[in-house]
């Protein structure tokens, strides 16, 4: 595990157990029966240096799983971590130093890569939309709108970008949606049927597009009211009405240009789905390690 600030662990996303296991399908798929190229044109026996550089600026995430990767697939090779998770690195800097044999190392490049350069492209843009709403006292979080298979790297990558998560999954907390609420017949029937039968540590949310639902919804005692779609103006009456009784979060089409906004009229999050589902990848590169050994 490693820390960007004392209060801020990163890492608790990764289950190990569950991450040897998706290397080894990632690894899996990309490799077949074996890496052709490598094993007709790359002796058994020759070894290698190679280095792993940041060629942009970016926020790293994805540093730990991208080196298990080369270990996982063969623990001859030897992996010396030059960067970690969470910090912030300029074009040209290093990240890890990769030597061993070099059949293995080239075989397991470009999935080390993939990995790597998806996950810190979404650490990056977290990292941009938290500074877009520094000093406001709103936190940034993720969503469900995830990778399938990829959630619990995607939403690390979050938390790495200084972002915070929302739910893991579907078992994390009650999320009362339209359909839900619609099923039920109103916003009370639903909170009080869900507050009847939940675990006693677990909050509910209540999604709300109208501001007559948030009087409902806090009058039925949700723990979480989430202003969809909602313009600012309605999301500062919003905040005024419910006055910290209920915590607020704004989602919806939230975007860098409107995230400012947004977090200025009071609420407490704001969600953004972009943040894995539309983040690009940044550019990394593996090159031999031309370097004196020392």
């Amino acid at each position: 595990m490693t820390t960007t600030r004392a209060d801020q662990p990163l890492g608790w996303q990764l289950d190990p157990l569950r991450l040897e296991t998706q290397l080894r399908a990632f690894l899996t798929e990309d490799i077949g029966h074996l890496d052709l190229t490598a094993t007709l044109m790359i002796d058994a026996d020759a070894s290698g240096r190679f280095v792993m550089r940041a060629r942009e600026p970016m926020r790293l995430a994805g540093v730990t799983a991208a080196a298990r990767a080369f270990t996982c697939y063969d623990p001859r090779i030897a992996v010396t971590l030059a960067a970690a998770d969470g910090e912030r690195v300029d074009a040209g800097a290093p990240l890890m130093h990769v030597a061993g044999p070099a059949r293995s190392i080239l075989t397991v490049e470009r999935t080390a890569l993939n990995l790597i350069q998806h996950l810190a492209g979404i650490a990056t843009l977290t990292g941009r939309y938290v500074e877009r709403i520094s000093g406001t006292g709103a936190q940034l979080v993720d969503t469900r709108k995830t990778t399938p298979g990829l959630r619990m790297l995607e939403k690390h990558a979050v938390a790495c970008g200084g972002g915070r998560n929302h739910r893991l999954g579907l078992d994390s907390g009650v999320m009362l949606k339209d359909n839900h609420i619609a099923v039920c017949g109103s916003i009370a029937a639903a909170v009080a049927r869900a507050r009847a039968q939940l675990p006693v540590l677990t909050r509910i949310e209540v999604e709300c597009d109208r501001l007559d639902q948030v009087t409902q919804a806090l009058d039925a005692g949700a723990d979480v009211i989430m202003l969809d779609n909602m313009p600012p103006a309605e999301m500062r009456q919003a905040v005024s009405e419910v006055a910290g009784r209920a915590l607020l979060e704004a989602s919806g089409g939230v975007r860098l240009e409107t995230i400012r906004e947004i977090a200025e009229s009071g609420v407490d999050f704001i969600s953004v789905g972009r943040l894995t589902q539309s983040a690009p990848a940044v550019d990394i590169g593996l090159d031999e390690d031309t370097a004196p050994a020392g």
